[in-house]
């Protein structure tokens, strides 16, 4: 019943994660591209890095799965998989943020494209000295 429910919807969720990733936040899968599934300045030289990060993503992005599944570790304790699990989800955040950032570079390095300052929720108050 809910299980289901909590699969499907997750699985949703991920499938819309690695459209977010690969198209809005690194740029990549551009169809009229030069360089196939990906985009057309590259910082990096060798294209199978791109390909093999993209996979990898993919695969640290569906590592959640083992939390419902446990089919890989049925006789590991669940704080061992749950720290193990941690530390993908710190590697994939790290290989995200790298090509984040290299795709911001790309894209702003000559735009110059501003960012306002957000006005933060209180009120600052001035020391009065006696």
């Amino acid at each position: 019943g809910w299980l289901c429910v909590v699969v499907i919807m997750s699985s949703v969720a991920t499938l819309y994660q690695l459209y977010w990733d690969f198209v809005k936040d690194w740029g990549l899968l551009q169809m009229n591209s030069k360089n196939p599934w990906l985009r057309n300045e590259l910082m990096l030289r060798r294209k199978a890095i791109y390909y093999f990060s993209m996979v990898l993503n993919i695969t640290l992005r569906l590592a959640w799965l083992q939390t419902v599944l446990h089919s890989c570790f049925e006789n590991v304790d669940y704080r061992v998989t749950s720290l193990f699990l941690a530390a993908l989800e710190v590697i994939r955040r790290g290989l995200w943020n790298f090509y984040r950032l290299e795709n911001e570079h790309l894209n702003n390095a000559g735009k110059f494209r501003a960012v306002k300052t957000v006005p933060l929720p209180f009120h600052e108050v001035e020391d009065e000295e006696d």
